[in-house]
């Protein structure tokens, strides 16, 4: 082969090696880089899933229950962010107050963990418990018994004697957790089932009356003998009283699914792992006509 012929050679293969597509990994790069913005930027400013890890917000959430969290409702402060990862300011930018009976996610003071409560009272209001029963500016809160509410045992609600003793019932061939419901309704007429146990007196059940700070909102679990919330000091992992309202980082709108735990690595065990009825449920209150 010639000079010429391996010159020509030569180029023919720069020019092919030139026509094929190569990956630009620094663009493949900034790509990945924005949709990780776009998602965080979603989940911070707009909503974010959430799931539920504890029984404090019986009947209406179970352990399980994925849901939708929105981040605007009250406007915009330090715990809005996904990661927590702003130091603590006071205030909102956008700020608005949550109605009584929202149920939201918090933040309590000093820590980084998100917990999920209901609004029961607003700044000035006056809030105490005696005897299971809320009291709200100096009245009781309405309550009504309602039917017992019967929750299928599984991974995710174990019903433990220890915590729900004499609760545990067959009916047919399987177990459940029966569950006193009571149904307050908020002076806004929002109401929402609540569970009491009855027979845990304690500081609880009672609470001695206080004033909800300016910029504070008070904060209880619809699992009234089974959530530490505000009721309870940061030490008991309660809330430590009212919650500055700027630790509040969003408003439960719906579940989305519910997971009975019950799941393994083996995908064949997934579908029959998801809870009917549960997508779609709102977590608004509803609102009696007054």
């Amino acid at each position: 082969m010639g000079a010429d012929e391996l010159a020509l050679s030569h180029e023919a293969f720069e020019e092919e090696a030139e026509a094929r597509p190569h990956t630009d990994w620094w663009a493949e790069a900034r790509g990945i880089l924005w949709l990780v913005i776009a998602v965080l930027g979603f989940h911070s400013l707009i909503a974010k899933p959430f799931f539920i890890p504890s029984e404090s917000m019986l009947p209406g959430l179970l352990v399980g229950d994925r849901l939708v969290v929105t981040k605007y409702p009250y406007g915009f402060s330090w715990v809005t962010p996904t990661f927590h990862i702003l130091p603590h300011m006071p205030g909102r930018i956008l700020g608005k107050l949550p109605e009584r009976g929202d149920v939201v996610i918090v933040t309590p003071p000093g820590t980084n963990t998100d917990y999920i409560k209901r609004v029961i009272g607003l700044p000035g209001d006056t809030i105490g418990v005696r005897g299971g029963i809320v009291y709200l500016n100096g009245q009781p809160v309405p309550r009504r018994a309602m039917a017992d509410r019967y929750i299928p045992v599984d991974a995710n609600t174990r019903c433990s004697p220890d915590q729900y003793p004499g609760l545990r019932v067959m009916r047919g061939d399987r177990l459940y957790c029966r569950l006193p419901i009571f149904r307050e309704t908020l002076p806004n007429g929002r109401s929402y089932d609540t569970v009491d146990l009855g027979f845990f007196p304690g500081r609880g059940d009672n609470y001695p009356e206080i004033r909800v700070p300016k910029g504070k909102v008070f904060l209880m679990g619809d699992n009234r003998d089974r959530s530490a919330d505000s009721r309870f000091t940061l030490a008991e992992n309660g809330l430590g009283g009212p919650v500055p309202w700027e630790n509040i980082g969003g408003r439960a709108e719906f579940i989305t699914f519910s997971l009975d735990g019950s799941a393994s690595w083996n995908p064949l065990t997934w579908p029959q792992s998801f809870r009917p009825g549960r997508a779609g449920t709102s977590l608004h209150p509803q609102r009696d006509s007054q």
